[in-house]
């Protein structure tokens, strides 16, 4: 079922940003008068097809579902004899360079568009996160910087921070760009207090990797207290009642729920010595975990439970947005994501960053499945995401891909004529030999990652 859900999840994705990515490129080149032959969704041999419309234009879906293509009436794919007057005026390459330049530009354009859609909806909505009420880990460089357990960070760099993701897409920002990070947290029994994180203390870090946690940031996770307590369980035969607060285990303290958790997990049939708050009054209690098998990244592991519910989940707020202020936070996403992207390639052209960055469609369907069991509001989240990604890409300065023809006809618009065809010709199948590489690289590293 899970295999099927990620399946699912991926042609659903893929398919419709494919669909309004060349949306984009019909509507653009209809306007422009151009006609239109064929609208495929998938690449390949036509598998599928039917003629609608005044031009009788076949859409159509094609074999390989990756991508997809809208094809137009073009002197550059052959003859055009038997052709009627009246529809090579339509012919492509006769329009003008500027609604050549926007027909192509619209397919990318119309990507950015999706993704802003989704995020003002899902910024309207407000989506249920952890808040940014943080953990600091002893000796980190955060613990350095001043900042504390139990601190809600509600700005960095002048930009307000209600949410963990808002601050982890922060941090990230400074680090990309290597500047110090100004930081208002909100601190019990002080108000807010401002910090700073030196330029310095982010250098080195992995940009691949999970950047608050090298800095030595967490989310918050509540006190280790005992919610329930089932029947017949290690935690009842021990005497464990609702409301107890663990503070150590074989006398090492636990600060939160997952510690705790992670103890129990290590004691399989092993005796446990717990000290507990309860009503105020210190205890101490024996417990013998039960062993059971569970599934890991190593495979099927032993682990200890006490069938008791601890907790463990840390604070979630909801931030719903007006529409007009949705619409801005929606446009800045996609702004910063596109420069973020972009800086992202610039490093590893000149190597900063490693090549295994580079994803291809088998990650992209796990991270589809994967959102996607985990509700509507991180799946559309996801779904905008690789719309970014999309557009992006297409814009690329490579032959073949929208940029590449962006390219040529930012030249014409300067030089005044186009490219000549055989150059053009050329730039064509170095662009499909680079592209070709650039896909094996995202397939190589998918596997690898899966291994």
């Amino acid at each position: 079922m899970n295999f099927l859900q990620t399946v699912l999840a991926f042609v659903f994705c893929l398919g419709s940003l494919v669909v309004f990515h060349e949306l984009g490129h019909y509507l653009v080149a209809r306007w422009c008068n151009v006609k239109v032959l064929r609208f495929s969704v998938g690449m390949g041999k036509v598998v599928w097809s039917r003629r609608f419309g005044k031009d009788q234009t076949e859409w159509a879906i094609s074999a390989l579902p990756l991508g997809g293509y809208v094809k137009m009436l073009d002197a550059r794919e052959g003859e055009l004899t038997g052709v009627s007057e009246a529809d090579l005026q339509r012919e492509f390459t006769r329009q003008n360079v500027w609604k050549r330049i926007a027909i192509v530009a619209a397919g990318p354009i119309a990507n950015f568009l999706v993704a802003i859609v989704l995020y003002a909806g899902l910024f309207m909505h407000g989506i249920e996160e952890p808040s940014s009420k943080i953990s600091v880990h002893a000796d980190s460089k955060a613990a350095q910087a001043g900042l504390r357990s139990g601190d809600t960070v509600v700005e960095i760099n002048g930009q307000p921070v209600h949410v963990w993701s808002e601050l982890r897409w922060q941090l990230v920002q400074a680090a990309m760009d290597q500047q110090s990070v100004r930081l208002v947290a909100e601190r019990t029994g002080q108000g807010n207090v401002n910090l700073a994180l030196p330029a310095g203390a982010l250098d080195g870090l992995n940009l691949e990797g999970d950047v608050p946690a090298q800095l030595g940031l967490d989310v918050a996770r509540p006190a280790p207290v005992v919610l329930q307590v089932m029947p017949g369980s290690p935690a009842e035969r021990a005497g464990l009642q609702k409301g107890d607060l663990m503070t150590a285990v074989d006398g090492v303290s636990v600060d939160d729920g997952p510690a705790f958790i992670e103890k129990i997990r290590a004691g399989a049939g092993k005796t446990l010595l717990l000290a507990i708050q309860r009503h105020g009054q210190p205890l101490t209690v024996s417990v013998v975990p039960d062993a059971a098998e569970a599934k890991s990244s190593k495979g099927t592991v032993t682990v200890g439970k006490i069938n008791a519910e601890i907790a463990n989940r840390p604070d979630m707020i909801r931030v719903p947005s007006s529409p007009f202020a949705a619409v801005g936070k929606a446009v800045q996403r996609v702004w910063d994501t596109c420069t973020m992207t972009l800086k992202m390639i610039g490093k590893m052209v000149t190597g900063e960053v490693s090549l295994k960055n580079v994803t291809g469609p088998i990650t992209i369907a796990d991270y589809a499945g994967k959102t996607a069991a985990m509700g509507a509001e991180y799946y559309l989240s996801f779904i905008a995401f690789i719309s970014i990604s999309l557009g992006v890409m297409n814009l690329l300065p490579i032959p073949v891909l929208d940029g590449g023809h962006l390219l040529y006809y930012s030249l014409e618009v300067l030089t005044g004529r186009s490219l000549p065809e055989r150059v053009g010709d050329i730039a064509q199948r170095l662009g499909m030999g680079l592209l070709l590489t650039l896909m094996l690289l995202a397939v190589f590293n998918d596997v690898a990652r899966l291994l």
